[in-house]
């Protein structure tokens, strides 16, 4: 079995992972998506010169004076005409400027008497958002292979647009094998347990942009996880399980029946050995990810993440930060290793992570509690307590 180390599988996978198709959605569907095509403006943002608050709009040289009231601009219903020397319009949040006004006072240092307003003195465009404060017309608001959230989403409907093109969302099919797991809520035997990398990985595949399909277990027969996955369809496969070299790990056998060519097959890193990555004969990639839950998620966070950004269009790259551990971490040995932790900012700013002490794979308490991952080279030495460790920050809500 050849180990590959880590950022050599990586490049591997992503080697055979191109984008999906595009595909143009209303912008209320499109939160998650992945941009396709920049968004440029048409136009400035706001398109006029806008009071920032309630009050007077006037001419500066006309303050401080008693000035006469010649109408209203609102927001949504602008003064249609024109203010003139010793003239101010009744102005409120957000409405146009008027033409003629170059300034206005606000509201509480005004007095109004019938048909007249006095106001202080003030100065040329005080407390008016000029046009274009935001944006202007052929700015790039958003580019390409940016992942649309909700303030994004905002700033595309500012820019008046109704629906964008992004890359199709990626159709993950996930399945899980072995004979000892149950769905949750069955009924399960001493000798069981419930299935909880399926949840975790649909959970993840969904938050990352996917479309998950939990296929039903497939248990210990390559005759059924090859009918299973044959039957699935999707753009991507996931297998949890299987994936070592013992005897009900058929995983890889049961595949070789629909044309699997492995392109990895296997990773030097602790947790994840067994992790495996191929291509099947209809050209569907699958990447198969070690059965112990905590071991297949953090692969996920290391494999599965960015494959599903590439078949997006947006990039792949790990977001690794630096932190300084608080506690002494061991040398790693010969493979890579990535330990669960958690992250906190120190009142002087500075980043500190804390490695979880049990790292076992099978603990899915302890990746529950854990908001990082930090990544430990082959053959690195320890690291005292007070080293700066890269840090790979998880997506948590």
């Amino acid at each position: 079995m050849k180990l590959l180390a880590v950022e050599d599988a990586r490049t591997r996978m992503l080697a055979r992972t191109g984008s999906l198709s595009v595909e143009t959605v209303p912008l209320a569907r499109a939160l998650g998506r992945v941009l396709a095509a920049d968004i440029v403006a048409t136009r400035d943002q706001p398109p006029f010169a806008a009071s920032a608050m309630d009050g007077w709009a006037l001419r500066a040289a006309d303050t401080p004076g008693r000035l006469a009231i010649v109408g209203e601009s609102a927001a949504g219903r602008a003064f249609a005409g024109q203010v003139g020397p010793g003239e101010a319009v009744r102005i409120f949040t957000g409405a146009p400027l008027p033409a003629g006004a170059d300034a206005m006072v606000i509201q509480e240092e005004a007095v109004r008497d019938g048909a007249f307003v006095s106001v202080p003195a003030t100065t040329a465009q005080h407390f008016i958002r000029p046009a274009g404060l935001d944006f202007r017309a052929g700015e790039t608001l958003l580019r390409a292979g940016t992942r649309l959230d909700a303030w994004r989403l905002a700033l595309a409907a500012a820019a008046g647009r109704g629906e964008v093109a992004t890359w199709r969302r990626p159709r993950v099919a996930v399945l899980a094998t072995g004979e000892e797991i149950v769905a949750p809520g069955g009924a399960v035997r001493p000798d069981q347990i419930y299935d909880s990398g399926s949840t975790a990985l649909a959970a993840l595949i969904a938050s990352w942009g996917g479309e998950p399909n939990a296929l039903a277990a497939a248990g210990d027969d390559e005759a059924a996880i090859a009918q299973a996955v044959g039957a699935a369809g999707g753009d991507l496969i996931v297998t949890i399980g299987g994936a070592s070299v013992g005897d009900h790990d058929l995983v890889k056998p049961a595949l070789a029946r629909l044309g699997l060519q492995l392109e990895v097959e296997s990773v030097a890193m602790r947790p994840g050995k067994p992790t495996w990555f191929g291509v099947l004969g209809d050209g569907r990639p699958v990447l198969g990810l070690p059965g112990n839950p905590a071991s297949a998620m953090v692969c996920a966070e290391l494999f599965l993440r960015p494959l599903l950004l590439a078949l997006q269009g947006a990039d792949p790259a790990w977001p690794l930060i630096g932190a300084r551990t608080t506690r002494t971490i061991a040398a790693s040995g010969a493979r890579e290793a990535w330990l669960r932790a958690r992250l906190d900012c120190r009142p002087s700013g500075e980043l500190a992570v804390t490695p979880f002490e049990d790292q076992d794979s099978s603990l899915v308490h302890v990746f529950a509690a854990a908001d990082s991952l930090i990544r430990r080279p082959a053959g690195a030495p320890a690291a005292e307590a007070g080293e700066v460790v890269e840090t790979l920050p998880l997506q948590r809500f």
